[in-house]
């Protein structure tokens, strides 16, 4: 029986997209993936930070416009990198029957990276859409040799990091996928 997907847009806000690495391309392939996901009537859950610097009602706190919630798509704000602490994602999901998630968004090794290994923990199969998540824009003239731990790995080593790192884990009763969004499918079968 194919699996119940819901497609998570996670923090792709005017804010995030403003300093996100490759913005165009990931906005472009988010996009892509949620027409797909109407398509087959499969739901799409928009996650919205908010807090310092994205307060509600500013612009900076808006969803990039190409990814405007439509009306019945559900919106779940959030104030912490897991999507499903202090917010309604969980119950959400459990009442359409989802069985699996088909994680995007901002940023890779924050927002996206916890959620997607809290959707494990909600007992829920996981998707991460390999050209489908991105993180913050960085200098890249910090050396290898740099001792500096609070240096994050340049944007394209990161995103392929947590890839592998999908690619490799395992949790007990639970599928993981690492695709890239052409190889992802919805059908919705709850």
């Amino acid at each position: 029986m194919p699996p119940a997907s819901v497609l998570l847009v996670i923090d792709m806000q005017n804010s995030t997209v403003a300093i996100a690495h490759r913005a165009a391309e990931t906005v472009t392939v988010i996009a892509g993936l949620r027409e797909r996901a109407l398509a087959a009537s499969a739901p799409v859950v928009m996650i919205q930070d908010q807090g310092e610097g994205m307060e509600p009602g500013t612009d900076g706190w808006k969803m990039a416009p190409e990814l405007l919630p439509n009306s019945g798509e559900l919106v779940v704000h959030k104030t912490s990198p897991d999507s499903f602490l202090g917010t309604g994602l969980d119950a959400a999901l459990k009442a359409v029957g989802a069985t699996e998630v088909v994680v995007t968004g901002f940023a890779t090794e924050m927002c996206v990276d916890t959620t997607a290994r809290q959707a494990l923990s909600h007992g829920y199969d996981v998707v991460l859409v390999a050209d489908g998540h991105t993180t913050s824009i960085r200098p890249e003239s910090e050396s290898e040799s740099e001792s500096d731990s609070r240096a994050f790995a340049p944007p394209d080593r990161s995103i392929a990091h947590h890839n592998e790192i999908f690619r490799n884990i395992r949790f007990p009763g639970r599928r993981v996928r690492v695709l890239p969004a052409a190889e992802v499918e919805f059908s919705w079968t709850p």
